[in-house]
C-alpha cells in the first residue's frame, strides 16, 4: 500500500523510534467508512470538526445533533447534518457553498469509549456539510472517560472573546479530563484527534501558555507530525456539566526534554501550547453529561494543592 505518513510524522515517528508499529498501525487507515462503522456514525450524537479558518488560524469546534445526523453515502462520503453555530468561529468557512474546505473529524462515543477519526474535502450543502473521505480509522480507548448524555432544551448565549485566559477559562481547563486538537500538515490537510487524562494532566502556565503530556499511543503521531512541520494548532475544552465550550486557537511545539517528561507521570515528551485567540460560548451544546468514570490508562495527574477538584474521582474500571 501507498505510504499515508507525510514528512512531519516519519520525522517525528522516527525520533520516538516507533517506525515499525507505525508501519503496523498504518494498516488501520482506509479511505472508505467500513459497514460497522457505519453503524457507529448513525448513533452518535457529536462530532469534533477541525480547519482553518480564512485567517489562516486553526480552530476545533463541536457539532451536535440527534442520531442519525451523521451518515455515510456510498462508503467514501460523510453527510452532517449540522453545521456550526452562528458564532463559531469556523462558521464562515460553511455558512455559503464555498469550498472545498479540508476538514479532520474525529466522532466519539463516550458511553462506550469507542472513537473514529476522519479526514477529507467538506462543501456546504442545503441541509449541513458533505464530506469526501480521505482517511477512515478506528483509534483505541485509551484514557477516554466514560459518560452518558441527556438532551436538555437550549440556546447558547453570547459568546465572550478575548487573547488569553480569563479566570473561569482557567478552571475549566485545570478540571478538564478531555479536550480535542485539531492540527494540519504543511498543505493543509486537517485532523482532529482525543485527547484525555485525570484531570489536571493539562497545566495552566499562564493565561497565554499551555502544556500537557503526551502519553503513548498508536505510534501514527498524525498530531505531532502536523506540528513539526505546521504550529499552528486548535483545541476545544467541552464543560460536559454546562455544555458549554471553551475554543483555543494558536501554536504548538513539542518538548522532546527526556528530564522534562520524566518530572510529568506517564508522559513520553510534553507539548506547549500558545494561545492567540479565544472564544467561550456558554451552553454551546444541548447536552450535558453523567459524571465521569476515568480510564484505567490515565496516568496520574499532578494535580494542583490549591484547586477544589485536587481529590481523586471516581475508582477506575
Amino acid at each position: 500500500m501507498p505510504d499515508v505518513y507525510h514528512e512531519g510524522e516519519r520525522v517525528v515517528q522516527t525520533r520516538a523510534g516507533v517506525l515499525d508499529q507505525a508501519g503496523f498501525s498504518a494498516g488501520a487507515i482506509h479511505a472508505r467508512i467500513p459497514d460497522v462503522a457505519q453503524d457507529f456514525l448513525r448513533k452518535q450524537v457529536l462530532l469534533v470538526l477541525g480547519a482553518t479558518d480564512r485567517q489562516g488560524r486553526l480552530w476545533a469546534s463541536l457539532l451536535t445533533g440527534t442520531p442519525g445526523f451523521l451518515r455515510g453515502e456510498g462508503g467514501t462520503e460523510l453527510a452532517i447534518d449540522a453545521h456550526p453555530g452562528a458564532d463559531d468561529p469556523l462558521h464562515p468557512l460553511f455558512a455559503e457553498a464555498e469550498g472545498p474546505v479540508h476538514v479532520g473529524m474525529i466522532a466519539i462515543e463516550p458511553g462506550s469509549r469507542r472513537r473514529m477519526r476522519m479526514n477529507g474535502r467538506a462543501t456546504t450543502t442545503g441541509t449541513g456539510i458533505r464530506v469526501d473521505l480521505d482517511q477512515v480509522y478506528a483509534n483505541c480507548p485509551k484514557y477516554i472517560q466514560k459518560r452518558e448524555p441527556r438532551r436538555v432544551p437550549s440556546s447558547p448565549a453570547a459568546p465572550i472573546r478575548a487573547g488569553r485566559l480569563q479566570d473561569g477559562h482557567t478552571d475549566l481547563i485545570t478540571r478538564s479530563d478531555t479536550f480535542f486538537i485539531a492540527t494540519a500538515d504543511q498543505n493543509g490537510n486537517a485532523d482532529a484527534s482525543h485527547r484525555g487524562g485525570d484531570p489536571g494532566f493539562v497545566e495552566v502556565l499562564s493565561p497565554t501558555r499551555l502544556r500537557w503530556p503526551d502519553y503513548a499511543g498508536n505510534a501514527m503521531f498524525g498530531t505531532l507530525g502536523n506540528i513539526e512541520v505546521n504550529p499552528a494548532a486548535g483545541l476545544l475544552f467541552p464543560d460536559w456539566e454546562t455544555g458549554g465550550t471553551l475554543q483555543l486557537t494558536g501554536t504548538a511545539r513539542v518538548d522532546w526534554d527526556p528530564e522534562r517528561a520524566a518530572s510529568v507521570p506517564g508522559a513520553q515528551r510534553l507539548v506547549e501550547f500558545t494561545i492567540s485567540d479565544v472564544i467561550e460560548i456558554p451552553g454551546s451544546s444541548p447536552f450535558r453529561w453523567s459524571a465521569p468514570v476515568y480510564s484505567r490508562f490515565n496516568p496520574r495527574a499532578l494535580r494542583p494543592e490549591t484547586s477544589d477538584h485536587a481529590s481523586p474521582g471516581p475508582a477506575k474500571p
